[in-house]
């Protein structure tokens, strides 16, 4: 087995773990009691080790030990935690025991990045090509839960969730293939953690800080689609057992727009209108959810693809755009840190909040007022970038290949 085939089925577990429970595990957490803020708490567990990762498992990972070991053993103590996570009720050791996991987990993420370029002849044409093949696993994973709960009714389990259960069986999967990864060795002059606050100087220019902001704001409303989904779809009308499948269209159209519009549009229309176009996507789908109607609600799932493709991998081309040679890496480490990072763990407390806000008496949400906070401040986000940001720099072929 060549090596890229042995990246992409490490990408594909990599992801599937993940995918297992995030797309319908609020509906569980809902089912047996806990509020918008407590689901909001166990989502940001993720985010918040995000935020943590580059200064604790990134530094042990990158200078103790070979990164395909460090892989092999977090992904097998992370089965262990999402299998204790999985039969608690209560939320506080429920947030413990997915904060312990989410804090091994993350420093993976980076890992079979690095993985990957570290073996790969040809990494930054090379890569793209592996690293959908995580889509493919968050996709397949959700066809799996699916197939489960349409024949053993796993989703109807009300003392333990299936959906963390699975993830754990995946990840023990995943433990056990790292150790078949090439031998990599750590790498002792490794980015520096706090890299991101080199770049802090490259906001002096107008246009960089419009984006940042913007970035900042539009992530943090991601988290509306991301966590509460699951009940709204229950409320208007979906089968739980079907949860994980339908929310697979917004990963399916992420993976058709990355591999057959993202490039063109770049080409045919810029970068700026490109990330105009994915800054309103977002909005779109929040009102197209206040439709009372199921079919237009999954058909709107599509525009994630829209909103992740156009502005979020494109927002990566700009700022590698916009640095120097000398800044590139501590450029990225900001806007990953300002999105992923700080964005995401914000916006599910945020989204937690809003969520409680406005519920009935009886608890039940109130659907189109709640989708309208994140479809108002994500037009606000557009009409300020397309007003004030003018900057649309010329895009070469090797800056498409890497993505």
């Amino acid at each position: 087995m060549n090596n890229k085939t042995r990246f992409a089925i490490m990408m594909f577990l990599q992801y599937a773990i993940w995918g297992a429970w995030t797309t319908a595990l609020g509906a569980h957490l809902e089912k047996i009691g806990f509020t918008g803020t407590e689901i909001a708490g166990i989502y940001g567990c993720m985010w918040l080790a995000c935020i943590l990762a580059p200064f604790i498992g990134g530094q042990l990972a990158d200078r103790l030990m070979q990164s395909q070991q460090f892989l092999g053993i977090a992904h097998l103590l992370g089965s262990f935690l999402l299998y204790q996570t999985a039969i608690q009720t209560e939320f506080a050791p429920m947030w413990w025991y997915m904060m312990a996991h989410c804090l091994v987990y993350a420093p993976t993420l980076v890992l079979t990045n690095s993985i990957c370029f570290r073996h790969l002849e040809n990494a930054d044409e090379e890569f793209g090509k592996i690293r959908v093949w995580g889509a493919i696993g968050w996709i397949a994973i959700g066809w799996i839960v699916t197939f489960i709960r349409s024949n053993w009714q796993t989703e109807n389990l009300t003392e333990m969730s299936d959906l963390l259960l699975i993830g754990a069986g995946v990840s023990a999967l995943m433990g056990a293939y790292s150790f078949t990864l090439p031998r990599t060795e750590p790498v002792k002059n490794t980015q520096d953690p706090f890299a991101f606050l080199k770049a802090f100087g490259m906001l002096k220019d107008r246009n960089f800080l419009i984006f940042m902001l913007v970035a900042f704001v539009v992530t943090t409303e991601m988290q509306f689609y991301y966590i509460p989904t699951g009940p709204f779809l229950l409320d208007m009308g979906a089968t739980e057992a079907w949860l994980t499948a339908t929310k697979t269209v917004a990963q399916i159209s992420e993976v058709l727009v990355l591999t057959l519009l993202l490039h063109v549009a770049i080409k045919k229309i810029g970068i700026r209108w490109t990330m105009f176009i994915g800054i309103m996507a977002w909005p779109l789908r929040y009102l197209l959810f206040m439709i009372p109607s199921l079919p237009v609600i999954v058909a709107a799932l599509s525009l994630h693809g829209f909103g992740y493709a156009f502005f979020m991998v494109t927002g990566n081309i700009y700022t590698n755009k916009k640095a120097t040679d000398d800044m590139r890496a501590s450029a990225q480490a900001l806007f990953i840190f300002a999105t992923w990072g700080m964005g995401n763990y914000l916006g599910t407390l945020f989204t937690g909040y809003i969520w409680d806000t406005f519920k009935t008496p009886a608890g039940e949400t109130i659907w189109w007022q709640f989708f309208l906070v994140p479809a108002s401040l994500c037009i606000i986000m557009g009409l300020i970038f397309f007003l004030f940001f003018r900057d649309d720099p010329e895009v070469t072929e090797e800056d498409l290949k890497s993505v």
